[in-house]
């Protein structure tokens, strides 16, 4: 039986080996042996080290993360070129100054006087039409208005039955009136204090004492304020023609009693030109995307590739070209071929959006825009299917390999990313609504209730 040469042995001619003396040819079968093994492991310890610094590298211009977890000093300013100009106010600019209030508005007015001219001393007399105004704020003394309703209790003089009074419906039980439970959803929602920062600024600005249970069941009853205006939001955003949709985790906790096991949430948004609707969901799955957008969502959805939204038809659905960008740019961050077809997307990327931005603007019109997009999407298509061409084992995760996996999973939704272009109404990424993002970048870890607070404090105070 001829014995398996490993190989290395196989660029040594048969003829050789045979001639070679058996001790040699079991050292040398020995040594290509060890070397087969040591490039097998130098391969995937260069598998993992490429892993590891990819996940080092990860930021938020190449995956999904926040900037809020970039490392520092990732983004520098550019150094601006000194001007020759001096420092503040320019010759001819419009000056800027402090608002005065109207005149209607001043709790006093006091007028002052000069006595003796500053020149010569002369005493001086008569009024000035166009006085200098010099206003001071002042925040008056705050006291809690404290209303005391006594609830009497009567005993019947017929059966002796003794009867207590009851609080009238439109009556708190909880001892606070609107505008408290306004101010505890203005400092929650909008200024983000945790329930101890907003016991402690009551009690410090208003004098209002009152526990951390309280300030909770305060911001419960007030997110219950505004529960049918969220469901009208809801059904605004499930019937709207195009939605953009988004999602982050979220740091729940079980606050309102409904997370026991402190399961990791999400929170997810739903963003229309006039409403933008965010919901908390224990689970990332296609369940919470249908909740959010209804089961019989018929219009055109804008979001990234997360498969939750998969049940939505590929002809309604616009990718996320900032998330694409991201995936290019992760992809051109990768050695080897990796780096040039990543280089390649990120090129015809920028030239698309220069060419949306100059639609954006109305220097260039919506046709000549289709026509324009015809090459650079066939550009695009034709990068992918390159890397998509590459040959790869079923569990190999070298960066390639990776590169070749994003490439053929773009390619089964490549009809999507270019719906924009042909759509009026559809934005090429779901970052149109800024303040969406705002809240999704920093709104992650704080309290549920904190969302729809913000909406209290307009309904209760009346803005």
């Amino acid at each position: 039986m001829e014995e398996k040469r490993p190989a290395y042995l196989e660029r040594i001619p048969q003829e050789d080996w045979e001639k070679t003396p058996g001790s040699v040819r079991k050292l040398v079968m020995e040594m290509a042996v060890g070397i087969e093994q040591l490039e097998k492991q130098l391969a995937e310890v260069q598998t993992v080290q490429q892993q590891l610094v990819e996940k080092i590298n990860r930021t938020s211009k190449n995956s999904s993360s926040p900037p809020s977890k970039d490392p520092p000093g990732l983004a520098k300013k550019q150094r601006k070129q000194k001007s020759s100009k001096k420092r503040g106010g320019q010759p001819g600019h419009d000056g800027h100054s402090r608002n005065l209030y109207a005149i209607e508005e001043c709790s006093d007015i006091i007028d002052h006087h000069p006595t003796r001219c500053a020149c010569c001393g002369e005493n001086l007399k008569g009024e000035d039409a166009f006085p200098y105004r010099h206003q001071i704020v002042e925040i008056p003394p705050i006291t809690p208005i404290v209303i005391e309703h006594r609830l009497h209790q009567l005993t019947c003089g017929r059966c002796g039955t003794s009867t207590r009074a009851t609080l009238p419906i439109e009556i708190n039980p909880s001892g606070y009136g609107a505008s408290v439970v306004a101010m505890i959803a203005l400092l929650s929602g909008v200024y983000r204090h945790s329930q101890r920062m907003v016991q402690s600024a009551m009690q410090d600005l208003f004098h209002i004492s009152m526990s951390l249970g309280t300030v909770n069941t305060l911001r419960q009853e007030a997110s219950n304020a505004v529960s049918s205006c969220v469901d009208e939001a809801k059904q605004y955003v499930q019937h709207s023609s195009v939605v953009g949709a988004d999602e982050t985790s979220f740091n729940q906790g079980n606050i309102d009693g409904c997370n026991p096991k402190q399961r990791q949430a999400w929170l997810w948004v739903a963003v229309t030109p006039l409403v933008t609707f965010f919901e908390i969901a224990l689970t990332r799955c296609t369940q919470a995307a249908q909740n959010l957008l209804g089961e019989k969502f018929g219009g055109i959805l804008t979001s990234d590739r997360h498969g939750a939204y998969n049940w939505v038809n590929l002809e309604r659905r616009q990718l996320c070209w900032a998330h694409l960008r991201r995936e290019f740019i992760k992809i051109s961050e990768r050695p080897g071929v990796s780096k040039e077809l990543g280089t390649a997307l990120v090129k015809h990327q920028e030239k698309l959006f220069e060419l949306w931005h100059r639609v954006r603007d109305g220097t260039l019109t919506r046709c000549d825009f289709v026509e324009l997009v015809e090459d650079i999407r066939s550009r695009i298509k034709a990068v992918l299917q390159e890397a998509a061409d590459y040959e790869i084992t079923a569990k190999e995760k070298t960066p390639l390999a990776k590169t070749v996996r994003t490439c053929r999973q773009l390619l089964k939704v490549e009809p999507a990313m270019w719906l924009f272009v042909t759509t009026l109404g559809v934005e090429p990424t779901n970052n149109a609504y800024p303040f969406a993002q705002f809240v999704l970048r920093c709104y992650g870890d704080v309290p549920v209730l904190v969302l729809k607070l913000r909406l209290v404090v307009f309904l209760l105070l009346g803005c």
